[in-house]
């Protein structure tokens, strides 16, 4: 067995640390949610917690770590006498992002439920993190329908797994942790609010600190029984620490000024619902509890506002997470001290000030320096204007579904049509592999012709393997949604470019909202560039946008062309995700020889390929070329205007996405 890094030896992250070690105190809190760049000692330190939670009691024998004190009554291996049981180190359960159904909540023998009536059950991994600690690496990752699974069982303390009425329930209580990049994407807000703490992490700018993480990890890849080894009476320190922390908890006294505190600080920040005060009082209990004291001080409410408060907070998912720390000491301040402290408490190792307040204000999203309007002077709009600088994204507004015509085979998310393996049955097949969704009435129509072969004696149907049929479900799928933005001169105005930057800001949230990967290709001058590859981060492609400045001719080939390249690379890469092509231009086209025919031959690789398209027709103006739609009839696709866009004004689009291409195709 590989011995863990040290939790004790994880140089900085004092934040990550506290958090984690107030779960390990209290797991009431609610678990962690821990944000940060790649190479931070996330899942290093994460790991590393289970080696010093205490051991849990369980019932000998048990699947589901039934406790002995209290088994659970409908335990699938019950029932259980209280009693004594044996005691076994706290399990930590890592839950793969592409795990199935099955193997998290268990899978159940439908052959032998519906031809003897067993329940023969294996147990899946909610059943082996009960009690200890459930860790996703990459959660913003994780599928829609296990991220489902996830909540119910969060909710409920339990896991139910049902097949046609056959159903198995155990218990489920575990502590959820979960590491993500914020540049591969964000949480379903449901998932968010289901996590007690959350923790920004970054990579320390400090060169002796630095030093210290590569003089560390080599001396632990060198020798790691060595290296834990000389940790090992920090860790047992630490491990007394946790011990000693949970025999103190019911003690801690959370008095109705803390509450108070605690209640003023959620109102004042907008959080929405209780969850967020209940956190917080759990969280500031377990600070005390950490520090000794029986009292909570003005300081643990602080801490615990830091910590479970900055992702409940968002208003959009383009708002940065944080707290404005002026703003939460000044309502502490005004409702006075809960405890009888020091005044003004030093937080110590791992307090507050780990964090620092953002400098430019990030709570609205608006995350890249912009000039006010006007403060250069209206740009000049032409084929040879210079460059600009960016201008501030108009507000967004609700746009209805673009989706992809026919049916997809992709991953599930929210968009297009698609096979899936949740949502509304429409036939049936023989299973590839493991049995998940029987069709009922198809299995029992396969099986009946056979039953005199079969001997059949008595009321119970015969039912062998080659009877089995797998449902096969329709629901929605995700998509590649590639933006194509024009940036030239004749889209320079600023009025303009702040209208076009709101209408891709609203696709980019639908886009987010319906689970889609997005990619962002810009041109101007005499080229197209790549500002955004495909990606899970909307959040990217956002701050993409808004830096993006405006100037110079209109390449339109080019931004096409480099557009295709990037969908062929893409389809190799996930070829069941289908394109949707949303290309953002007035029609314009400029420079080099014959731009416009070259832009015709470019748009008509689409078309041969079938790609969805969708023109987003920005020319305004009493005059107008309309060149935007004849760009949308090379590109096999449909074109409607910033206008248009809005959710009250296109209720046709998909009906037109999808038959645009179908009637060019027919004539």
């Amino acid at each position: 067995m590989t011995t863990p890094f040290p939790f004790t030896a994880v140089v900085g992250q004092d934040d990550l640390r506290l958090a984690l070690l107030l779960n390990a105190v209290s797991p009431a809190v609610g678990g962690v949610l821990v944000r940060g760049e790649k190479g931070t000692a996330k899942s290093t330190a994460v790991r590393a917690l289970s080696a010093l939670l205490p051991k849990v009691a369980v019932v000998p024998g048990c699947r589901f770590s039934c406790d002995p004190s209290a088994p659970d009554p409908g335990c699938p291996d019950g029932p259980h006498e209280s009693g004594h049981g044996t005691a076994r180190p706290a399990r930590m359960v890592e839950l793969p992002v592409g795990a199935s159904e099955d193997r998290l909540v268990g899978a159940l023998d439908i052959e032998r439920a519906l031809a003897e009536g067993v329940k023969a059950f294996e147990p899946g991994l909610l059943a082996d993190a009960h009690r200890g600690i459930l860790y996703v690496d990459e959660v913003n990752l994780l599928h829609d329908h296990l991220v489902d699974l996830l909540l119910d069982a969060a909710a409920m303390g339990a896991s139910y797994v049902e097949r046609e009425g056959v159903s198995v329930r155990h218990a489920a209580r575990f502590l959820l942790v979960g590491t993500m990049n914020p540049e591969e994407g964000e949480l379903r807000p449901q998932l968010l609010d289901r996590f007690g703490l959350t923790v920004e992490v970054a990579a320390s700018r400090e060169p002796d600190q630095r030093v210290e993480v590569v003089r560390r990890r080599l001396a632990y890849d060198d020798d790691p029984a060595a290296f834990a080894a000389r940790w090992a009476d920090e860790e047992a320190a630490v491990r007394a620490r946790i011990v000693a922390a949970r025999e103190l908890l019911p003690q801690v006294r959370l008095g109705d000024g803390a509450l108070r505190q605690i209640a003023a600080t959620c109102a004042a920040f907008e959080v929405d619902g209780m969850r967020a005060d209940i956190v917080m009082a759990r969280t500031a209990t377990a600070l005390a509890a950490w520090a000794g004291r029986t009292e909570v001080l003005a300081e643990d409410v602080r801490q615990a506002a830091l910590l479970a408060l900055p992702h409940r907070r968002r208003r959009n998912p383009f708002d940065a997470p944080g707290l404005d720390e002026d703003k939460l000491d000044e309502t502490l301040e005004e409702f006075g001290d809960p405890g009888e402290g020091d005044d003004d408490p030093d937080p110590g190792p791992g307090g507050p000030g780990g964090r620092p307040a953002p400098e430019d204000g990030p709570q609205g999203g608006d995350t890249a320096a912009r000039p006010e309007a006007g403060e250069d002077g209206e740009p000049q709009a032409g084929p040879g204007a210079g460059e600009q600088t960016a201008v501030r994204a108009g507000e967004p507004f609700r746009t209805k579904a673009l989706s992809v015509p026919g049916l997809g085979e992709g991953a599930a998310g929210r968009r297009s049509r698609a096979r899936t393996e949740h949502g509304r049955t429409t036939g049936a097949r023989r299973p590839r592999g493991a049995l998940t969704k029987v069709h009922l009435a198809a299995t029992v129509r396969a099986a009946a012709p056979h039953q005199r072969a079969r001997g059949r004696g008595g009321p119970g149907l015969v039912v062998r393997r080659d009877d089995l049929r797998q449902a096969v479900r329709e629901g929605r799928e995700s998509n590649l949604v590639l933006f194509v933005v024009d940036a030239s001169g004749s889209m320079a105005a600023r009025q303009r470019m702040s209208a076009v930057k709101g209408a891709v800001l609203s696709l980019l949230l639908d886009a987010y909202q319906r689970r889609d990967k997005v990619g962002l290709v810009t041109f101007r001058g005499s080229a197209a560039d790549v500002a955004l590859p495909p990606t899970s981060s909307v959040d990217a492609a956002a701050a993409r946008l808004e830096s993006l400045p405006t100037g110079g001719r209109t390449p339109l080939a080019a931004g096409l062309l480099k557009a295709h390249d990037v969908l062929r690379v893409e389809r190799l890469r996930d070829p069941a995700r289908r394109p949707l092509l949303v290309v953002v231009t007035d029609g314009r086209a400029t420079g080099g020889p014959e731009p416009v025919a070259l832009a015709g031959r470019a748009a008509r690789l689409f078309a041969a390929g079938s790609v969805a398209s969708v023109v987003v027709d920005c020319e305004s103006g009493p005059v107008r070329l309309g060149l935007a739609g004849q760009l949308a009839g090379e590109l096999g696709g449909t074109a409607v205007t910033l206008d248009e866009l809005r959710a009250d004004s296109i209720a046709g689009l998909v009906r037109d996405v999808q038959g645009a291409g179908a009637s060019r195709r027919a004539a």
